[in-house]
């Protein structure tokens, strides 16, 4: 049974502090488990109290040996993460009793670099490196793959088992052509050749969707289109009513590969949770989301609440978000998309730039509850200082 509340942490803060004082302190604020990082991608993240420096760089990679028979034909094979911090999972894993396996798919700019005709492709032929397109064959044989080897730990916390975004991906990211919420949200439609065979086999003109997006997205880069709201009325004036169908492809295509994804981890005698980032997407920044409540805004990453609940063990949805009553919003409209198929999980920020104090992530954790949330999950142990994880203490 997955358990009701985690904390979620880096093998680095393993290796800075000591898998035992991890787990001691973890326990302090009452939380039951810990979800751990086994596959990540490339960040510069400030940590307040590291020992060894305030500023860790990530990388790509995995923090487990890749198992020889469960990798065997698997053209992408992910880099291996600092010996040192696969050796502090290992010891995670025999120290602890509820783990869980936080796992990054399809966000990999290493595998990207060196594999760019398995990423997402723009309207213009452009490559986003730092995604792996889901209809890609060979891409839905490494989520399998790394799915598998992730169950080994715990349950498979899969974040970025969807569609990327334009706006997420490298470092000094620029455009000096003021490009408005759809425009970014169209740049990063994925029209490689698997998404269009995929759209095509459901009857979309997928050559004359992305023809018409690359039109508006040119009069836009020459100044001579206004800025687009991301919104699909919005949307399909600008690039015509086939966008719903093309959309809706998409859906189709994360959430087949999520469902063998799944199937292979049961195979193995584990659990999914499915991680949605479109919390993130709406309200990383700041922790004010705008428009609607967040599962009828998961089209924009191909995700599809419902079908995704069907094949999950469980589902995450992110709360990042400042106002409670936005909070309970955002997890009912989860809660209700799920219809019970599985329980719902919810990621609070304890901190910045979402909660004042503790309090404030009390109120919030009831409110989860409140709307249909079977546990509550905090990010993250390393990113913030001891006085807001002693927050999460107050909330049980």
């Amino acid at each position: 049974m997955l358990p009701r509340s985690s904390l979620f942490v880096f093998p680095s803060d393993l290796v800075d502090e000591g898998v035992d004082e991890v787990l001691a302190r973890v326990r302090e604020r009452g939380v039951a488990a810990v979800t751990v990082a086994v596959a990540y991608h490339q960040a510069r993240d400030v940590v307040p109290r590291g020992k060894a420096g305030r500023v860790v760089h990530r990388r790509d990679g995995v923090f487990l040996p890749l198992p020889p028979e469960v990798w065997k034909g698997v053209r992408l094979r992910p880099p291996g993460q600092p010996l040192v911090e696969q050796e502090a999972v290992a010891r995670l894993r025999e120290r602890a009793g509820d783990v869980l396996a936080w796992t990054v798919f399809l966000h990999n700019t290493t595998l990207g670099s060196a594999f760019p005709e398995v990423c997402a492709e723009t309207c213009f032929g452009d490559r986003l490196i730092a995604d792996l397109c889901p209809a890609n064959p060979d891409v839905a044989d490494y989520a399998v793959a790394l799915a598998r080897t992730a169950a080994a730990v715990g349950p498979v916390v899969a974040e970025a088992l969807s569609y990327g975004t334009f706006d997420h991906g490298h470092h000094h990211e620029r455009s000096f052509v003021p490009l408005g919420p759809g425009e970014r949200l169209l740049m990063g439609l994925c029209f490689c050749v698997d998404c269009r065979n995929a759209a095509q086999a459901a009857g979309v003109d997928a050559e004359r969707l992305r023809a018409a997006v690359a039109g508006h997205l040119d009069r836009a880069l020459e100044g001579g289109a206004p800025a687009t709201p991301a919104d699909l009325p919005a949307l399909r004036a600008a690039v015509g009513d086939e966008l719903d169908d093309f959309l809706a492809v998409r859906q189709g295509v994360v959430t087949a590969l999520t469902r063998n994804v799944a199937a292979a981890v049961h195979e193995d005698g584990g659990e999914l949770v499915y991680l949605d980032l479109t919390g993130a997407l709406l309200g990383y920044g700041d922790g004010a989301p705008e428009g609607p409540p967040a599962a009828e805004q998961g089209w924009r990453l191909g995700v599809d609440v419902p079908a995704l609940t069907a094949v999950a063990d469980g589902y995450a949805c992110l709360g990042y978000v400042r106002d409670v009553a936005r909070v309970r919003a955002d997890v009912a409209s989860v809660a209700a998309a799920a219809g019970g198929r599985c329980p719902v999980r919810v990621v609070l920020r304890p901190g910045h730039p979402d909660t004042l104090d503790a309090a404030h992530l009390a109120a919030k954790v009831a409110a989860c509850a409140s709307a249909g949330a079977a546990a509550v999950d905090f990010y993250n142990y390393g990113m913030y200082p001891a006085p807001v994880l002693d927050r999460i203490a107050a909330c049980w």
